[in-house]
């Protein structure tokens, strides 16, 4: 979510900023990469539950992803809307 928010990429608002209370930085992990990163949380979960956009199985909270070795890149996809 950092790094969306500090590059400009459309769509990832992140108004909480990364505090896990907004849902706003909502996204879709690429199918092939879901694996790779760690299971939701309790909260992260109870968050998703009212985010905007369509909910997958693959949704998850940007402020929640953490991109360190072996993974060095993520692939996520930004839902249409986030509020």
């Amino acid at each position: 979510m950092l790094a969306a928010v500090r590059n400009g990429i459309h769509g990832i608002d992140g108004e909480c900023g990364g505090c896990l209370d907004c849902a706003t930085c909502h996204v879709y992990v690429d199918e092939e990469q879901a694996s790779s990163v760690p299971q939701p949380g309790e909260e992260e979960l109870e968050l998703l539950s009212a985010v905007s956009g369509e909910r997958k199985p693959n949704s998850r909270l940007s402020c929640q992803l953490k991109v360190t070795a072996p993974l060095d890149e993520l692939v996520v996809h930004v839902p249409a809307r986030q509020s």
